[in-house]
């Protein structure tokens, strides 16, 4: 596997929404802006179901496929789950795991978060790890106690060679879906303290070429101030990314921004 280089990355993450024909005409959107979206690396995150209609729309171009969960194992008597084997044949180059809504409703815990992730790079798929802290957490000041604990917990025995095809996510819980979204400061200062604790664990030059992504409420008009942050890569998208302009704007921001980062 190759390394992930570190130029922008932005994922539309569409949860639970779109039927299969609003799926395809999002993805044939997103794919016709291809010339102005060329310097980053778009993932398109559409349910299960539409995974195979999104593939066919995406197939030959640029744009990345992923899916939004995967079980740790490639088959068994697990009832509603995916394995990453199975995303994998449906054309998926990425997986989202431990999003906070994973976390909130379902159940993971870091431990299985760290199983997930083993299973996918076994299957070359790329983990986006998703971690950050609720409202309370960040009122009582435990956000630097939670995002390392969730951090120290999935990367859990990883080789140098194995971090390094993972993509981080830092999505503070109380700005996902809330329409509230981080300061640049406040999203810089713990992008910054991931970047410094992945420092700590595979040295100073493999944390540099990390890829960490900010999500929680980004949108067409904070986009280009959050990703002049020295240390955020690109943007997990959620409610914006169902939407073919602003998703699009969201991505040309971030090239801009990081003409004038370089």
């Amino acid at each position: 596997m190759t390394p992930v280089t570190r130029k922008p990355c932005v994922a539309g993450n569409w949860k639970m929404n779109l039927t299969l024909g609003q799926a395809s005409d999002l993805a044939s959107a997103v794919v016709k802006s291809g010339p102005d979206i060329g310097g980053a690396e778009v993932v398109l995150i559409p349910p299960f179901t539409s995974l195979p209609r999104v593939k066919g729309v995406l197939e030959g171009g640029p744009v990345r496929l992923g899916g939004q969960n995967c079980h740790w194992e490639d088959k068994g008597a697990y009832t509603g789950e995916i394995s990453p084997l199975m995303l994998k044949e449906a054309g998926c180059r990425y997986v989202l795991i431990g999003h906070s809504e994973r976390r909130q409703y379902f159940g993971e815990t870091d431990a299985t978060v760290n199983k997930k992730i083993r299973a996918a790079l076994q299957h070359d798929l790329l983990p986006i790890f998703c971690m950050g802290e609720t409202l309370a957490e960040r009122e009582q000041g435990q956000t630097e106690i939670r995002i390392i604990g969730q951090l120290d917990g999935g990367l859990e025995g990883l080789t140098d060679d194995e971090f390094s095809q993972i993509v981080m996510a830092y999505e503070p819980v109380w700005a996902i879906g809330t329409g509230r979204t981080a300061s640049p400061g406040q999203a810089e200062e713990v992008q910054a303290l991931i970047r410094d604790r992945l420092s700590k664990k595979y040295g100073k030059e493999i944390s540099s070429y990390a890829i960490i992504l900010y999500g929680g409420s980004v949108k067409p008009d904070n986009a280009f101030s959050l990703y002049q942050e020295k240390n955020i890569d690109g943007f997990l998208v959620g409610g914006a990314s169902l939407e073919a302009g602003s998703f699009i704007t969201i991505i040309k921001e971030a090239i801009k921004a990081d003409r004038i980062k370089q």
